[in-house]
């Protein structure tokens, strides 16, 4: 006879591999943990180590080849955060870690939280910082070209702004956002920041249902401080990303509070934005909700949303009240609460959550058909060209104290006989030779363009560059050579001030 008793069927746990990290780290994981047993949110922990604990234990890259594995199988992190301790370790960690995943996507919400006062409190803030996570300055390739003078390589590829422009249009059509902003500072980086921001927009003509537009960097500074309410997606490169999204989570009470995922394709990451805060590991006074906010963006990866919608009712209910708080948040108007306590608060919170009151776990409206309308357009392969040409080169080189006229008829002589005339000398991105006065101060570090003579034969002479390239050496030290790549007729090099 079959049997009429009704079982509950619990959810399948998904695996998380779960760093614990450094300084305060262990105490918020242990916070985090508690929440979520409570909540019986389904997930099962496989414990990691990275950062200090490695390079302390002789890993040069801070991330053990074990946490590797764990992470290939899992595809999900969730970190403390990590330090890269002075005397051992090189590259931090956190960065390792994105770049051996490819989490090219650094998604940063930023939302008034219940209970939490600053001066932007009920401006309606609710945005999301979309920020590039592998590329840009953070590529880390820098060179000190001499003694007085340093360059770091801006790498901006047109794949990884497709990439994370398609991560943008993606995330707003999901939460039912309307408008994608393209912040740049393509005013003057015409070529890289130029670069994303065309991207950004050819990506986005695939997405009629979402508006586009886009912002200079300093502008929209200016904009989180006067309407940030005003924004709703913004997307941009990575140092940008780095700078606006601290700035706006000042808005919504710091970098205490704020949490941050890291997506790629094969893995997905979700940290508390703050340091590892050593000042004051193991006393108990840390703030968890950073992490715990971080917790709730790995929930909604997971497609958990109704989980993390209970937790995050149980967490306004906890701040709102304000009767348990963390030091920094009680600030002398109640007792300041441990770490732990304040999970406990949380926790016990979860029982007065009203299911009833909870957000449907539903589409954003029209969501279904903006998707029917407007399929995920493919990402734009390599762009194709009809004519390229190199039609000279840029040579940076050494001399100390020089007059620039003497120099400029130094190097056009050395020139001569070769297919490269010297078009002119500049200094610091000045045109200085030939041409009226400079008032620029003048460094050791000088770049020579030479572009192909009227007279000599199509196409590049590596063999003739190579020669003049050496002569140039011989009296003085070079340490630099581009190509001036001309695409369809459009320069694929920028021009000096001043240049002619």
């Amino acid at each position: 006879m079959p049997s009429t008793t009704t079982e509950t069927v619990k959810p399948v746990a998904h695996e998380v591999v779960l760093i614990e990290g450094d300084g305060i780290g262990p105490e918020i994981a242990a916070a985090v943990r508690l929440i979520f047993e409570a909540a019986a949110a389904p997930v099962r922990w496989t414990p990691a180590i990275a950062g200090g604990r490695a390079f302390a234990a002789g890993v040069a890259t801070g991330v053990p080849a074990e946490t590797v594995d764990a992470i290939e199988r899992a595809r999900l992190v969730l970190k403390a955060p990590l330090e890269t301790p002075v005397g051992h370790g090189g590259k931090s960690a956190n960065v390792t870690l994105r770049k051996l995943f490819e989490m090219y996507a650094n998604i940063r919400p930023v939302k008034e939280l219940a209970g939490i006062t600053t001066p932007f409190s009920g401006r309606g803030i609710d945005m999301v910082i979309v920020r590039e996570n592998v590329e840009d300055l953070y590529a880390g390739i820098e060179h000190m070209q001499t003694p007085d003078t340093a360059q770091a390589l801006k790498l901006i590829t047109r794949r990884g702004s497709a990439k994370i422009a398609r991560a943008a249009y993606e995330l707003a059509r999901r939460e039912g956002r309307s408008r994608v902003t393209a912040v740049h500072k393509a005013n003057i980086l015409k070529l890289t920041e130029g670069l994303f921001k065309r991207t950004v927009e050819a990506v986005g003509a695939g997405y009629p249902d979402i508006t586009t537009d886009h912002m200079i960097v300093d502008a929209c500074a200016h904009k989180l401080v006067v309407a940030p309410e005003q924004i709703d997606v913004a997307v941009m490169t990575n140092m940008n990303g780095d700078i606006l999204s601290d700035l706006a989570a000042g808005l919504v009470g710091g970098l205490g509070l704020a949490a941050s995922a890291n997506i790629g394709d094969h893995a997905a990451m979700f940290e508390a934005v703050h340091g590892s805060a050593p000042d004051i590991a193991g006393r108990g006074l840390a703030n968890p909700t950073a992490f715990l906010q971080a917790g709730l963006m790995l929930l909604r990866h997971l497609g958990e949303a109704r989980a993390a919608a209970r937790i995050e009712a149980a967490l306004a209910l906890t701040l709102s009240e304000g009767r348990v708080l963390t030091g920094d948040l009680a600030r002398g108007k109640v007792e300041a609460a441990s770490t732990m306590a304040f999970a406990e608060a949380v926790a016990a919170n979860l029982e007065r959550v009203d299911p009833a009151a909870l957000p449907e776990v539903t589409a954003p409206a029209g969501a279904d058909a903006a998707s029917t309308q407007a399929p995920t357009p493919a990402l734009p392969d390599r762009i194709t060209v009809t004519t390229r040409d190199d039609v000279g080169f840029d040579l940076f080189f050494e001399v100390e104290n020089a007059d620039p006229a003497e120099l400029g008829a130094e190097i056009t002589a050395l020139a001569e006989g070769s297919p490269f005339r010297l078009k002119h000398l500049s200094n610091r991105g000045t045109a200085i030779w030939p041409g009226a006065v400079s008032r620029t101060e003048l460094t050791p570090h000088w770049r020579a363009r030479f572009v192909r003579r009227a007279d000599a034969a199509a196409g590049f002479d590596d063999a003739a560059a190579l020669a003049l390239i050496g002569k140039v050496g011989a009296r003085h030290r070079w340490m630099h050579v581009e190509k001036l790549l001309v695409t369809d007729g459009a320069d694929g090099f920028s021009r000096d001030q001043g240049e002619a």
